[in-house]
């Protein structure tokens, strides 16, 4: 069995941030988001991966996750020529898959649990396709599965505005090599009013064409950190839950830990206070600051005289006085530089791209 990750698409939430950075590349607790989707692929025992890219994707892509070797599996890059869908991912994919099962795995999706249980019943069962479905209460912005009394899973339902149920399909996908056949012939699937081949269409395709399609019901925590707000959430969960307290560098006398702190390496802390869960990267400067729970800061950010709080720092951000408009809640670019330059008492909250510099 192989696997499919996108590294693709156009990010258009996590702007104006993914006007010159890859979505799945911003990190969330210090680690690239893709990160996640290989990890919990690879922690199912899948060995051989395929990593789509868009035109001009390619080299940045490699830059950061190389030929698969970290993880001991085999990575190959598919181009995706133009941006048709999650369905035109593995339609690219076919040549590569060689007949093989496969599952896809969205890239900016995290299964926090892992699913192995998933990969297992797929390949124990051998469905020709097998959907997930998570309970959620606001599904009318996911696709729906429609079940009939048996609990048979009978559609897939784009984006409802009046859903049957309160389950939502996130972003993994299973197939054998029959769902192939829906690009081909009289009745191939069409793209959508929006130009798409939907990843609903093979599903339908497949049950109309009285194929197997099963339904498995992921109990795990699942996280769509697609917009602002939920990437915040994704980090803080992550920090809460999964962080681990690794001290690679120490703090002066004058600093205190309260919590969970993860420090990376040659990373110094003066006068501080930092209240976990927070991770730092390697090579952080942060003195006479105040930083507050559920931080991420990544490798060499500098930090003086200010307080933060619940934000993302990518690399390289300089923060200088920021006391009086403490930042919470906020997500910097790398190399991006603020500074505070009034005293008037506020909090302050940013979504600020790369290399910016900010006066507040």
């Amino acid at each position: 069995m192989k696997a499919i990750i996108p590294t693709g698409g156009r990010g258009t939430r996590m702007r104006p941030l993914t006007f010159s950075t890859n979505k799945h590349f911003i990190p969330i607790a210090n680690k690239p988001l893709i990160f996640y989707p290989i990890e919990t692929v690879v922690s199912a025992g899948i060995k051989e991966i395929a990593l789509t890219y868009n035109p001009g994707g390619l080299e940045e892509a490699q830059a950061l996750l190389g030929d698969g070797g970290r993880w001991g599996v085999k990575f190959t890059y598919v181009l995706q020529e133009n941006p048709k869908g999650l369905a035109n991912i593995f339609q690219v994919c076919e040549e590569y898959l060689d007949g093989e099962s496969f599952l896809m795995h969205n890239g900016d999706n995290i299964f926090v649990d892992g699913i192995s249980d998933l990969v297992d019943f797929f390949l124990k069962e051998k469905p020709n396709a097998l959907v997930t479905m998570v309970k959620h209460k606001d599904n009318k912005r996911l696709g729906v599965p429609l079940l009939d009394n048996k609990g048979q899973f009978v559609q897939y339902i784009e984006k409802p505005e009046n859903p049957p149920n309160n389950y939502g399909i996130p972003g993994l996908y299973f197939f054998d090599n029959n769902v192939f056949k829906c690009f081909k012939g009289a009745d191939a699937i069409k793209p959508s009013e929006r130009g798409e081949l939907e990843i609903s269409a093979p599903y339908n395709w497949l049950i109309e064409h009285k194929f197997r399609v099963d339904v498995l019901e992921y109990k795990g925590v699942w996280m769509d950190p697609g917009k602002f707000d939920d990437w915040l959430e994704a980090n803080k969960y992550l920090l809460e839950h999964h962080l681990e307290e690794i001290r690679e560098s120490q703090t002066d006398s004058t600093s205190t830990l309260h919590g969970k702190v993860s420090i990376g390496k040659d990373s110094v802390i003066i006068n501080s206070q930092i209240q976990g869960p927070v991770i730092i990267g390697d090579n952080v400067f942060i003195k006479d600051s105040f930083v507050g729970s559920y931080t991420s800061i990544n490798n060499n950010c500098e930090i003086v005289g200010s307080k933060i709080g619940n934000s993302v720092l990518m690399s390289g951000v300089k923060i200088h006085g920021v006391r009086h408009h403490p930042m919470e809640t906020s997500l910097i670019g790398t190399d991006s530089e603020i500074i505070e330059i009034d005293g008037r008492e506020a909090t302050t909250s940013l979504f600020v791209g790369e290399k910016c510099k900010i006066q507040i």
